[in-house]
């Protein structure tokens, strides 16, 4: 694959249509009309991020990304678990992905008796994560052209509903309470600390997903290159996507519309393309169905190959490291992320819809805990060069630590968030916690046991130890 080919994976794995129509509800609902703003606060802890995969992935292009960087850095304990984190991410995401592209699949189609069957949804989520695991599993070249082809269409899409939502708005044609846009909602202060930190948090999952570009390094030309950089610019072409669109919702619905809607989630896109398109409301819902299901191809991509290094470190069993002699993928990897995500998805689906939504929650939590490791990695890796010049100090150390710094602020003001379960989607509490939490910490604990069983198996991986790194390219 080339840059654009990685780029394109990059933006799609992040699943930009989708991640707005789940955020920007309960965005709102906290910040009010500081949603742009916060949007753009989001981006600087990923940029931080994303700059130290890719001077980590200079130095050492490997598709397990963060499980190798900071195995390498910090050690194999450290290092298994941000793998372990990695793979999780996919198997909580996947069938959520799915079930979003084939319910505005319908809606586009007009088929909303279809999208309202809840056993319909369930049974074709379950062919689509099968059939987007097969193109996975049938080469990465199909794989990018597929995507490419996503990309482009979403964007679109995103592009014109902007575009007549502010047109509406400045012409006063507007159906809605709509509120003409100011300057100073790019403020991300405005709404005070707490909701800054809820806000924040939410903009890390809109942003996540852009390092599914470096988990492909080994399959990209200029491997030392190319894949970092279309990471940073993935996070640079969705801070210029999200503002933009948050800015054109807000204006057109008005706060209360959308904090009134925010349980809704995703939902709340399917009512505004009515309001906002009328009968040409599947060009938006047609973006929202694209979106998720190019990511839930791409989600599937960091957790298959961090399970193919860790193999090949012997972190995992051998067998996961196998590669498809014809197709040249890891067959054997992909497919087990696959089974595992359909499972998951098809018995919280099962529990409750609100179950389903608890488990993105908890994503959020993985995400903030394996890019804050990445980004500790780097200074680490790179700490007898950071006294070189203000460059390196700036990129190599006080940048990355810097975002680690955001996102572990983050993580621990989510997790004191989440162990009240008022604070759940489902205001639901498990075992007197909320049920995001719960999620998190049996997904932690599953890990942890996990990697005593493979050590106490085969313990040829921990008897790695850290080093510095060489000089990148």
């Amino acid at each position: 694959m080339g840059f654009l080919d990685a780029l394109a994976i990059g933006l799609n794995a992040t699943s930009p249509a989708y991640s707005l129509a789940a955020v920007i509800g309960p965005l709102v609902a906290l910040v009010g009309v500081h949603a742009p703003g916060v949007m753009l606060a989001s981006f600087v802890p990923m940029l931080l991020i994303a700059s130290a995969f890719h001077f980590l992935n200079r130095a050492d292009p490997d598709c397990g990304t963060t499980f190798s960087w900071v195995t390498r850095a910090l050690g194999p304990t450290a290092g298994w678990l941000g793998g372990w984190a990695i793979a999780m991410t996919g198997v909580l995401v996947v069938g959520s992905l799915a079930d979003v592209a084939v319910g505005f699949g319908l809606l586009a189609v007009g088929a909303d008796g279809l999208a309202g069957n809840s056993l319909v949804r369930e049974a074709l989520t379950v062919v689509l994560i099968l059939l987007m695991s097969w193109l996975c599993v049938r080469g990465t070249e199909v794989s990018a052209r597929f995507q490419n082809v996503l990309v482009l269409l979403q964007v679109l899409c995103l592009v014109v509903f902007a575009a007549v939502a502010v047109y509406r708005v400045y012409t006063g044609r507007g159906s809605l309470d709509a509120v003409r846009p100011a300057a100073g909602w790019l403020d991300p202060f405005g709404a005070g600390g707490p909701a800054l930190t809820g806000g924040l948090l939410l903009g890390v999952f809109a942003y996540w997903g852009w390092e599914s570009a470096v988990n492909l390094t080994e399959e990209t030309k200029d491997p030392a290159n190319a894949p970092g950089r279309a990471g940073i610019w993935s996070t640079v072409v969705l801070l210029a996507t999200y503002v933009a669109v948050a800015f054109a919702v807000v204006a057109y619905a008005g706060t209360a519309y959308l904090a009134g809607r925010a349980d809704a989630e995703e939902d709340v896109f399917a009512a505004l393309a009515r309001e906002v398109l009328g009968g040409w409301d599947w060009i938006l819902l047609l973006a929202v169905a694209t979106s998720a299901l190019a990511s839930t191809q791409t989600t599937i991509i960091p957790a298959s190959r961090t399970a193919l290094s860790m193999a090949r470190r012997r972190a995992l069993p051998a067998g996961f490291a196998h590669i498809d002699a014809r197709r040249g993928t890891p067959s054997t990897s992909t497919w087990w992320v696959t089974a595992t995500a359909t499972v998951w998805y098809v018995v919280i689906h099962r529990i409750s819809e609100n179950a389903l939504a608890d488990s993105l929650t908890a994503l959020s939590l993985l995400i903030a805990f394996y890019y804050a490791l990445t980004g500790i990695a780097c200074a680490v890796w790179y700490r007898r060069r950071l006294m070189r010049g203000p460059g390196p100090f700036l990129l190599l150390g006080a940048g990355p630590l810097v975002g680690s710094a955001l996102l572990i602020w983050l993580l621990v003001e989510s997790v004191a968030d989440m162990a009240d379960p008022e604070n759940a989607s489902s205001a639901t509490a498990w075992f007197g916690l909320g049920a995001p939490l719960v999620i998190a910490l049996f997904l932690a604990g599953a890990g942890v046991v996990l990697m005593l069983l493979r050590r106490a198996a085969s313990g040829a991986f921990w008897r790695e130890r850290p080093g510095v790194a060489p000089e990148a390219p």
